[in-house]
């Protein structure tokens, strides 16, 4: 896994999963572009990437915004010269019962998530043509059998996957490979649950066969080096679970 000349951009990157991926790919050498709504976050974890003898960016993005988003691919070239690897990361999660769900916050994750990905996959495919790579983010919650206060949100998720699977068969001839991951992973978000909630955070660690909640570097970064890896090129348009087993992807 030698990422060494090669530019990656993470959206969402200022924490969480975003930030592990951030993280493991800079460790085998690659020029990080870390792309968050909160400068201050994405700032600080390209600061300790490049205190430890990395090569990161910060850059301040909200991509529910297509000029930001362009903005914050153009920052990126200026800064590495090329773009060889794209992860969409970043969503914003509308949770809750479809009568409870509000039309603006259904309107945001769809803003965030697919809206996003579709255009940061449009502005990025002239840079990615010849030996590029995606990872979208999707969710194992439309695969829940109790998906109560779940629908929204796996909506959107599932759209992040058709538009995936369309752009690899689009793609496949340019040589960009698409995938998605579906991760499980203690995110800020998760580790603020299990802390709240132990009782019910306990339950739920009774779901998952490798008994653990996956860490956002260790694990999830780690797994997504080894897909955007040359051993892997053979492999687009694909959900992978990075869950620890607890999903069951038909």
């Amino acid at each position: 896994m030698d990422f060494f000349n090669k530019t990656a951009l993470i959206t969402g990157s200022g924490q969480g999963v975003g930030e592990g991926i951030a993280r493991a790919l800079a460790s085998y050498g690659a020029n990080v572009c870390l792309v968050g709504r909160t400068f201050t976050k994405v700032e600080a974890v390209a600061n300790d990437i490049n205190q430890k003898g990395g090569s990161a960016l910060a850059v301040e993005c909200d991509v529910k915004n297509i000029e930001s988003i362009n903005n914050s691919i153009k920052i990126s070239l200026s800064k590495f010269s090329s773009l060889n690897i794209l992860v969409n990361n970043a969503q914003e999660v509308p949770l809750g019962n479809i009568l409870d769900v509000t039309d603006e916050s259904f309107i945001d994750g769809w803003n965030s998530g697919p809206l996003a990905t579709f255009r940061f996959m449009k502005a990025s495919y002239p840079h990615l043509k010849g030996d590029g790579k995606i990872i979208n983010l999707a969710s194992s919650s439309a695969l829940r059998p109790d998906s109560g206060s779940y629908g929204a949100y796996a909506a959107v998720k599932e759209s992040i996957r058709s538009l995936s699977r369309a752009a690899a068969v689009e793609w496949g001839p340019d040589n960009i490979l698409v995938n998605c991951i579906m991760p499980l992973a203690k995110s800020t978000g998760m580790d603020w649950w299990m802390s709240e909630y132990p009782d019910e955070a306990n339950e739920f660690l009774k779901t998952i066969p490798l008994g653990r909640v996956g860490d956002c570097k260790d694990d999830i970064g780690e797994a997504v080096c080894h897909i955007l890896s040359d051993g892997m090129n053979y492999i687009t348009g694909s959900t992978i679970m990075l869950d620890g087993g607890q999903a069951f992807l038909r």
